[in-house]
């Protein structure tokens, strides 16, 4: 990915968390969900020269943050898009928050390979699909934290965490978005691997 291109990205993000951040559902609720987006901003732009990501990768995050943003401007029980899936799928709840769990699987799957094999961690050939196995290993330990992190924000804040939490009345949320993290570590790994290695050894 070009520095150019890149740096448009990321100036799509910056004005994307300045711009929900003006009038959002909920502070708390909007300072919690685009946090992880502003912890890792700073840190892609610290190690593009170091560490630069494949295109695939730096687009997975890209969506990433729209999705983490959208949630935290209108919350995950809010989202415009997720009423329009509910009432095209004839849905009982906005599903947008299990577009974010996709995504909580998928991105760090990608992130976890690219670590592993670029850094020199799994250096057979054969390793890959081992590296696969770790990649979604490592995608559902970071959504199982994240589901604890979930809890803690529910005892800390009490009825402050509703927003957060997003369950919208179902029992098994938690274990649905796990699901849906899985979904989306797989996917990363069965349907993007090819075109991901080939972008990794263009990378180096």
């Amino acid at each position: 990915m070009s520095d150019r291109l890149a740096a448009t990205l990321a100036g799509i993000i910056v004005l994307a968390l300045v711009l929900s951040g003006l009038a959002p559902f909920d502070r708390t609720t909007w300072g919690l969900e685009v946090a992880p987006v502003i912890i890792a901003l700073p840190l892609l732009i610290a190690t593009r020269r170091r560490f630069p990501l494949t295109p695939l990768l730096y687009w997975a995050i890209f969506v990433h943050a729209g999705v983490l943003i959208a949630g935290g401007a209108w919350s995950y029980a809010r989202v415009p898009l997720g009423f329009w899936i509910e009432h095209a799928l004839s849905l009982s709840r906005n599903p947008y928050d299990k577009i974010g769990h996709f995504m909580q699987g998928l991105t760090p799957a990608l992130l976890s390979c690219e670590v592993l094999l670029r850094g020199g961690y799994m250096r057979l050939s054969k390793a890959r699909r081992m590296t696969a196995f770790l990649a979604v290993c490592v995608a559902m330990a970071i959504s199982a934290c994240y589901e604890l992190i979930e809890w803690g924000a529910a005892v800390a804040l009490g009825q402050g965490a509703d927003e957060f939490l997003g369950t919208q009345g179902d029992p098994w949320d938690t274990q649905s978005d796990m699901l849906m993290a899985l979904l989306g570590a797989s996917f990363a790994m069965l349907c993007l691997r090819k075109w991901h290695s080939r972008q990794m050894q263009e990378v180096g």
